[in-house]
């Protein structure tokens, strides 16, 4: 039972891992699932505050390399600010609708393609042409990949820390003999 619990609470935090690819926070469900754990096992192993101050910074590292990707796509490509922001909200409602499909890839194409066609959408309402608001468009979806894709790496990391974390050190303290 030792190994048990946190191996099953390690496979969880993996499929926790995988709402990044529906723009979902992920990784701080994640973080917050690490603090319940943290307060239902009296030692953890090294979960200090120094542990945990290092999973919030990740975190937020995380939110802000996801938000400066497509910012840097969209803008690389022509978009203007609000196009960036259809593309945001394109790839939430892109990954939701798509989330059902390929067992759950649906949620990858849907975010991309939702980024596509939102930032696309108010690059023409703009009364930009199809051209301009095509590359926009592009951009926005390159930035929103990329974006995915390292905030997944981040989670990943967040996850071995906490794998090392848990198994670093005894589930118990150790015991002092006179």
């Amino acid at each position: 039972m030792e190994v048990l619990f946190p191996t099953l609470f390690l496979v969880l935090l993996g499929f926790v891992l995988l709402l990044n690819v529906i723009t979902l926070p992920a990784n701080w469900i994640m973080l917050g699932l690490i603090g319940l754990w943290r307060a239902a096992y009296p030692y953890p192993g090294d979960m200090g505050w120094l542990f945990f101050l290092m999973l919030i910074g990740l975190a937020v590292f995380g939110e802000i390399v996801e938000y400066l990707a497509q910012g840097w796509g969209s803008k690389k490509y022509g978009s203007s600010t609000s196009g960036m922001w259809a593309g945001l909200i394109g790839a939430l409602v892109g990954a939701l609708a798509g989330m059902p499909l390929l067992l759950g890839l649906g949620a990858l194409i849907g975010a991309l393609v939702g980024a596509w066609i939102g930032c696309y959408l108010m690059e023409r309402y703009k009364g930009r042409d199809d051209y301009e608001a095509r590359q926009a468009a592009k951009g926005a979806l390159v930035g929103r990949f990329l974006g995915i894709v390292v905030k997944c790496g981040i989670g990943a990391v967040m996850l071995v820390l906490t794998f090392h974390a848990m198994f670093a050190s005894p589930a118990y303290p150790p015991v002092t003999t006179f």
